[in-house]
């Protein structure tokens, strides 16, 4: 089995980022736009369509806000790995801000390269998106104190 994994600080805390990543439903509008154009929620299962027209079912596997961590696998879509399972999770830092980890195990191996190019172009959207996130909600606890 192959996996990829991806690990960045982000200029948020954890909480922040968290409120962004536990929004399993909007990830092309909170987590990633633009690298996902839209995504459907039905039940435990998003539908994702990626900007590159690949899409994925992915089940909620685990929404765990005591660890600041999400787990899903891959069920349908246009993408065929045997096996896809991922995780990402918010960490604090000690210096401040997080680290954001991005994990995932794929079957079969052939399949790491094209994940860890979506893995690499994804985190780098993320980043922006989580980091822009925490700014404008810190404007907003400014404007209101």
């Amino acid at each position: 089995m192959a996996s990829v994994h991806k690990e960045f600080h982000v200029d948020a805390t954890p909480d922040q980022v968290w409120d962004v990543l536990r929004d399993y439903g909007a990830v092309h509008e909170r987590l990633v736009p633009g690298f996902v154009t839209d995504t459907r929620l039905d039940a435990d299962t998003r539908t994702v369509t990626f900007a590159d027209g690949t899409v994925v079912a992915e089940r909620l596997v685990d929404l765990d806000p005591v660890s600041r961590r999400v787990a899903y696998t891959v069920v349908g879509g246009s993408l065929h790995p045997s096996h896809h399972h991922a995780w990402m999770q918010a960490l604090p830092e000690a210096e401040g801000g997080t680290r954001f980890v991005w994990h995932t195990d794929v079957l079969p191996d052939a399949l790491a390269a094209s994940i860890a190019e979506f893995v690499e172009h994804g985190a780098t959207v993320m980043r922006t998106a989580l980091e822009a996130a925490a700014t404008q909600s810190r404007g907003v606890h400014e404007v209101t104190r």
